[in-house]
């Protein structure tokens, strides 16, 4: 459980991230956004690095919440798959420093705890997925010629690059709007049968 302060600093470290990019993300900055000084900082986190994996930790924890709560609704797979990832679209247009964070592979090779949360956030999510999946094919909704894990594996690969593109783009464009879109597509290659939007 985050205390009051520690909720702070991160969400002074994400602002950072926003205007600054990771580099911005220093222990000095963290202490002027917030006007406390950098041994109080300490007091929480031992570095900056510890601040990111807080930050993923988080988000993992939110995220597994969504995956398990949706997996568990009462309605067809490629609606549960259309509801997870418009409030993944929707997360990430409030904050999109959050996709400089869980988007950095350049930061995870240089350490492994960060490297091992983003695994574990990918493994999680990974396996809730393909349990949509699978339910999805036993009910003759989405087609079982295709194995579960590629169906996954083409999902979540395609959203990954669908927000690094956005990313690259300087999050010019509304993600919600132009993420609807890729969802449509992706449903048209996964649905058993003739797709019909309103599914």
């Amino acid at each position: 459980m985050q205390t009051t302060r520690q909720k702070e600093i991160l969400e002074a470290a994400l602002n950072l991230i926003s205007d600054k990019g990771i580099q911005g993300l220093t222990i000095k900055n963290i202490s002027r956004e917030i006007g406390i000084s950098e041994p109080a900082i300490y007091r929480h986190y031992d570095s900056k690095m510890d601040i990111m994996v807080a930050i993923l930790e988080v988000f993992r924890q939110n995220t597994e919440a969504l995956f398990t709560a949706i997996a568990e609704e009462d309605m067809p797979a490629v609606n549960k798959i259309h509801t997870l990832f418009t409030r993944h679209f929707e997360s990430f247009a409030q904050t999109p420093s959050l996709v400089t964070v869980i988007f950095s592979e350049e930061l995870f090779r240089a350490d492994s705890n960060l490297s091992h949360k983003v695994s574990e956030i990918i493994s999680a999510n990974f396996k809730i997925l393909i349990g949509i999946i699978k339910e999805g094919q036993k009910n003759n909704e989405i087609r079982n010629d295709v194995p579960a894990d590629h169906i996954a594996i083409i999902i979540m690969g395609s959203l990954r690059l669908f927000i690094k593109k956005w990313q690259f783009a300087g999050y010019a464009y509304d993600i919600r709007k132009e993420g609807i879109k890729l969802i449509k597509s992706i449903h048209r290659l996964i649905y058993k049968g003739v797709y019909n939007e309103n599914h």
